[in-house]
């Protein structure tokens, strides 16, 4: 047991944690894809469902006021979150992917023209490169590469020569999903301001094993999924720097951000409501505010080290493992660990797991340049959170041994 966390004492606030699993003691091992939600946060959300529902924004009430109240205190819940210097500047989405699309196309649709440049990372999620895709293709734009070298690491050395007069945008994850490698985005972002250029961080795999401070990495813009943070699905968030967000036309059109309409003209209210048009997921936002209420109570310090500590114990363990590859093995990593097995596939590794009662995810992870890139069509991943501990990696290792017997 790791010295930062009572463990044991957390995963009595996960129901399922707790629940057999294929009549086994369940081992979840894929909050990468997405982190259990703490009964607080359900209880949470159950309560306003039952005893507070209402819509917000839209009444005189006393219920559509506290409703309203408790959805904007979860924004500023994510401003403290990140730091941010204002909640005008925390817009809702539906996700991580849903963020960037927001900016792809209001942002990127006014400021990308012919023959411009938008410079991706080698690591990207697909989410953090199909919407630039679509706008390159749509505006007669490239799309540049950022390359990583076999340990899973950007090669910065390249980035110099990669920021030219015509990019006009950076896109990078903070925390590979496949690798866990833990990019220096501080430096990335510096780089590119030295140019001119603005760089949206896809944060999804970051917000969860880390504190966060966009100020202090001074991007341009910061993007998360609520259910990556133990938080409901179908809640996202984008943070952007306030100037950008105000000169960025809506994306989606309705009601809740107009100050007036006429058949002849719209007039739109400001950030954050012009970029958030019609009913918002007003119980997952107040869910993940409540979610983050029991992230904090627990010490996003403490979490980081306990994962960390969790991180190089289960390393070791698996690197003791005969034919077991690593996939991504990063000098500064978060707890994810991707793998191959010598004569396996991942699908066959993880449905043997699954009925040991142990949960990973097999598969390219929606990055399929990464898989290409290390020349293997898929990995199981093991990710680690909070409410993990040693008897979890002991359990993997123990599953990976009964695939190795099953196949010979």
């Amino acid at each position: 047991m790791t010295k930062y966390l009572d463990v044991a004492t957390i995963r009595q606030d996960f129901p399922l944690l707790t629940a057999p699993f294929h009549g086994k003691r369940l081992v979840y091992l894929d909050s990468a894809v997405s982190g259990q939600v703490p009964l607080p946060a359900i209880e949470r959300m159950h309560h306003y469902e039952a005893y507070e529902h209402t819509n917000v924004h839209r009444g005189v009430s006393t219920l559509s006021q506290e409703a309203t109240d408790s959805y904007e205190g979860a924004r500023e819940k994510v401003r403290a979150l990140l730091n941010a210097p204002s909640s005008k500047q925390v817009i809702w989405t539906r996700g991580t992917t849903e963020s960037i699309n927001l900016v792809a196309q209001a942002w990127g649709r006014q400021n990308v023209k012919e023959g411009d440049e938008i410079l991706l990372s080698a690591m990207e999620h697909h989410a953090n490169i199909v919407p630039w895709q679509l706008l390159a293709q749509e505006k007669g734009a490239k799309i540049k590469v950022i390359p990583m070298n076999d340990r899973g690491e950007l090669i910065l050395e390249d980035l110099d020569g990669l920021l030219t007069e015509r990019t006009k945008i950076v896109g990078v994850t903070q925390v590979s999903n496949v690798l866990g490698t833990i990019n220096p985005v501080k430096e990335i972002i510096a780089k590119a301001h030295a140019k001119g250029i603005p760089v949206l961080v896809d944060g999804a795999q970051g917000v969860p094993h880390m504190p966060v401070d966009v100020q202090d990495l001074d991007c341009d813009f910061y993007v998360f999924s609520g259910h990556k943070l133990s938080g409901p699905t179908g809640i996202g968030v984008l943070y952007g720097r306030k100037e950008l967000l105000e000169a960025m036309p809506p994306w989606h059109g309705g009601g809740s951000m107009i100050l007036s309409v006429t058949w002849e003209k719209t007039v739109f209210m400001g950030i954050p409501a012009k970029l958030e048009a019609g009913t918002p997921a007003i119980t997952q936002a107040i869910g993940l505010g409540a979610a983050i209420d029991y992230l904090k109570g627990l010490s996003f310090d403490r979490i980081a080290a306990h994962e960390h500590a969790l991180l190089q114990y289960a390393t070791d363990r698996l690197k003791a493992i005969e034919g077991l590859r690593i996939i991504g093995e990063a000098a500064n990593k978060a707890s994810v660990i991707s793998f191959v097995l010598e004569g396996i596939h991942p699908h066959d590794i993880g449905s043997i797991l699954d009925h040991e009662g142990i949960v990973v995810r097999a598969g390219h992870h929606c990055a399929q340049p990464v898989m290409q890139h290390f020349q293997v069509p898929a990995t199981t991943r093991a990710s680690l959170a909070y409410y993990n501990d040693e008897a979890d990696v002991d359990a993997l290792v123990v599953g990976i041994q009964k695939v190795k017997d099953i196949f010979g």
